[in-house]
């Protein structure tokens, strides 16, 4: 089969497409044949393993894929890495069956991406019907859920954050109440103003760096920021002090938990799967790669120059 690999850590430029045996399912598990594999930003820190688990070499990344089992069944399924391939092994209980009225595209682009969105708002953010909400990277394939999601919760006003005009008109389009620049020179001020000068109930963050302290400057009295990603490399450090004088909360989220409850994460899955069978929620496809295309695809993640989610075709060149 044919898989990206790295065997050294580093940027995109290590991603190698190779030939490898076929892997080969134990007792319990099952060979899927692999139709799109989900690219996450998360992956481009696996490669460079600077994120919260750590990698070993040589190392297949990826940990969303739809496809197909042995019988010909459409499933889909998250996992600890091997997604960008043609065929990986999963074990049976992680498989979900993918409904009619879903794509392959969506499948993939649901698992991870959609999961973190309806864990961000539900369970971390405690997001409460007439609340405001900010969302970092709206145009994204978590925000772009996010922000769909929070509609759907009954959010008093969303706000959603991105870099372009074409990625603001999108977030708008999928229902937000504004969408406000997210490089603005004093990006505390736009989120008050988008609120209507009031501070805001809950952010979703991914950033860090000054984005987050800008955040966190507009969160309200009893207000949750939710950090789920570093995406700038700037960690930050909050005084108990602060959240103590101003009455905050700031929330971590890590996908990885939701595997110790798994009822929430099958539950979640099949909500996703559900709304987006029926229409009620449309996913965002920023671009689909070959499999060789893999380091394109990190590159333009990273850039910040694409919308919605993105995937990879094993089955093309």
């Amino acid at each position: 089969m044919r898989a990206i690999q790295i065997t050294e850590f580093g940027g995109p430029e290590q991603m190698e497409l190779v030939e490898l045996p076929d892997p080969t399912p134990g007792d319990g598990e099952v060979l899927v044949e692999v139709a799109r594999s989900g690219v996450n930003f998360a992956d481009t820190h696996a490669i460079r393993d600077d994120y919260l688990a750590k990698q070993t070499l040589p190392l297949i990344p990826g940990g969303e894929v739809a496809g197909r089992d042995p019988s010909g069944r459409r499933v889909a399924a998250l996992l600890a890495s091997g997604g960008y391939s043609q065929r990986v092994v999963v074990p049976e209980g992680a498989l979900v069956p993918i409904p009619d009225g879903v794509s392959d595209d969506q499948a993939a682009a649901l698992l991870l991406q959609g999961l973190t969105a309806l864990t961000l708002l539900r369970t971390s953010g405690r997001l409460q019907e007439g609340e405001s909400v900010a969302i970092q990277a709206a145009a994204g394939g978590t925000g772009s859920l996010a922000v769909q999601l929070a509609k759907r919760m009954g959010a008093g006003r969303v706000i959603g954050m991105a870099s372009s005009d074409s990625k603001r008109e999108l977030v708008k389009r999928l229902g937000a109440d504004a969408a406000i620049d997210s490089r603005s020179e004093d990006l505390t001020a736009a989120l008050l103003e988008a609120n209507g000068g009031e501070p805001v109930d809950v952010v979703l963050e991914m950033s860090g760096g000054a984005a987050f302290d800008a955040c966190l400057a507009a969160l309200a009295p009893f207000g949750r920021l939710v950090t789920f990603g570093i995406a700038s490399g700037e960690p930050n450090t909050v005084r108990n002090a602060d959240l103590m004088r101003t009455s905050r909360a700031v929330v971590g989220f890590w996908l990885v938990h939701l595997f110790r409850k798994p009822e929430l994460l099958r539950s979640g899955i099949t909500e996703l799967l559900g709304l987006t069978a029926s229409g009620e929620l449309e996913v965002v496809i920023g671009g689909v790669y070959p499999l060789a295309e893999a380091q394109r695809a990190h590159e333009e993640l990273r850039a910040r120059t694409t919308e919605g989610k993105l995937l990879l075709d094993p089955g093309a060149g």
